[in-house]
């Protein structure tokens, strides 16, 4: 009997090996969106729920068919946003066919009601603005209604969107964020539903849910199946509406109004979005690129020939695209001076190859 019982323990050992590390290591399973079982162990699925996230390591290693997403930006003739959709079309087209991209097809939606000088130039779907004066001056609430007309009547071939702006700049190329019917977002600091719960209210009543429900997001980067879009754009283009009637939601939102009303008509249809951080920067407050897919130029850039910035005063180097209103940049713009931030110059660098390399640019 004795001489067995090491050869026993050897036995046991093993098997309480096998066991402990089985429940070390959790391996959990779940089905994705496209019905494919996959196998997640604790600390993945932990990163997969951080509201606030880097690019998946999902998405960088894992083997599945190209999900395309169609690019669409909504516009007015303007000379100041004309300017923009054309370097935002050619960094577009310089990063759609990039090994990691999963860019499909680009659509500039022109809501002016009739077509412009650019048709031949980029692709271009003309919808109706507003009626006369429904927009109070706020322009921007044309941009849910031209994307409620879009969806309605433009053949889309691709089941996903990208909602972007004419000043998005693509500085690497991107692939589809989303996960299945979850859509993909980048946070914005400055939109806080919890701060402004008592205006929130008014548009998402206690019985629909807590606050926090809301994404802090706008409309724009996101990523997002068509038919949940097709679901979301007229409660976004209604609840837009009413914030904007709504004299104390206007005067507390500002500028701002048409991204909370997005955020509101997303949680009313039940929908969250995974945050990715690194969708985007916003120069001059985000000094690096980095992993960033896309540079946002919103805010104005000044800094002195020092290479210090001088928000909220005009520098001796500045980049400011509301400098060029009636007309666009010129050509070989100058770089910032040393000492200014990498997403500064990263982005000059990338205006300038786009002014030197579209034809007719002045």
């Amino acid at each position: 009997m004795n001489k067995f019982l090491p050869f026993f323990l050897v036995i046991l050992s093993f098997v309480f090996f096998f066991a402990t590390y089985n429940l070390v290591t959790l391996v959990i399973r779940y089905h994705n969106s496209d019905g494919e079982t996959k196998l997640v162990d604790a600390s993945a699925l932990y990163r997969r729920l951080d509201p606030i996230v880097n690019m998946p390591n999902e998405l960088k290693k894992l083997e599945r068919p190209r999900r395309l997403f169609h690019v669409a930006l909504t516009a007015t003739d303007e000379a100041y946003i004309k300017w923009q959709c054309r370097i935002m079309y050619y960094w577009y087209k310089r990063m759609k066919d990039l090994e990691g991209s999963e860019m499909g097809g680009f659509t500039r939606v022109l809501h002016s009601g009739s077509p412009d000088d650019l048709m031949n130039e980029i692709p271009t779907f003309v919808v109706n603005p507003l009626p006369d004066g429904m927009d109070r001056g706020y322009i921007v609430l044309n941009r849910p209604w031209a994307f409620v007309q879009w969806l309605d009547k433009a053949k889309i071939e691709e089941d996903y969107i990208l909602m972007a702006e004419p000043d998005h700049i693509f500085v690497r190329p991107l692939p589809n964020l989303s996960h299945g019917n979850i859509p993909a977002a980048f946070p914005f600091f400055y939109i806080n539903p919890i701060e402004n719960e008592n205006i929130i209210r008014k548009f998402y009543a206690k019985n629909k849910g807590p606050v926090t429900d809301i994404d802090p997001i706008g409309n724009s980067p996101v990523i997002i199946k068509k038919s949940l879009l097709k679901q979301i754009a007229p409660t976004w283009m209604k609840v837009s509406l009413k914030m904007k009637e709504d004299l104390e939601t206007d005067k507390a939102f500002g500028w701002v109004l048409e991204m909370y009303a997005y955020a509101v008509a997303g949680a009313l249809h039940g929908v969250n979005h995974i945050l990715h951080k690194d969708f985007m920067i916003q120069p001059p407050w985000d000094f690096k690129v980095g992993n960033a897919f896309i540079i946002h130029y919103t805010y104005g850039c000044d800094f002195s020939l020092k290479g210090e910035l001088t928000y909220g005063k005009i520098g001796e180097w500045r980049f400011d695209k509301r400098s060029y209103v009636d007309g666009p940049p010129p050509r070989n713009l100058s770089l910032p001076p040393p000492g200014v931030p990498e997403s500064v110059v990263a982005l000059v660098k990338r205006v300038n190859e786009a002014t030197a390399n579209i034809p007719g640019w002045e």
